[in-house]
């Protein structure tokens, strides 16, 4: 098992910055990709962005692409998720997920989801 709590989320203006964590528990994090995805209301789940087990090699979805980061530490059990310049469009509640193979893009190749943290961005 994989125990995942994200913190960071909260209220921002467009054009703002937050910072996303999520802390894992559990089984040897390095043997997980990790990913972010998000759901508005009303909408699906959605991929944000992913990163390989050892950080080398991260995915985005087009709708962020340069304007987050994702990052991970394995030394500290941890991954982050950057978001600058925030628009009203990346309002959503955000999980962290950790996979241990598939497609990263993919939902269902995630195993273990966090909680979620809410991000509201204020237009």
């Amino acid at each position: 098992q994989v125990q995942l709590v994200e913190s960071g989320g909260g209220f921002v203006q467009a054009g703002g910055s937050l910072r996303l964590s999520c802390a894992t528990s559990g089984r040897t994090f390095s043997n997980y990709a990790m990913g972010w995805f998000r759901q508005a209301p009303g909408k699906e789940r959605e991929f944000v962005a992913a990163i390989n087990w050892n950080g080398g090699i991260t995915y985005y979805a087009d709708s962020v692409k340069g304007r987050f980061t994702i990052s991970r530490d394995n030394a500290k059990n941890m991954v982050y998720l950057q978001m600058n310049n925030l628009n009203s469009g990346d309002t959503a509640v955000y999980y962290c997920a950790a996979s241990s193979g598939g497609l990263v893009r993919v939902r269902s190749s995630y195993s273990y989801w966090g909680q979620g943290t809410q991000v509201t961005v204020s237009s």
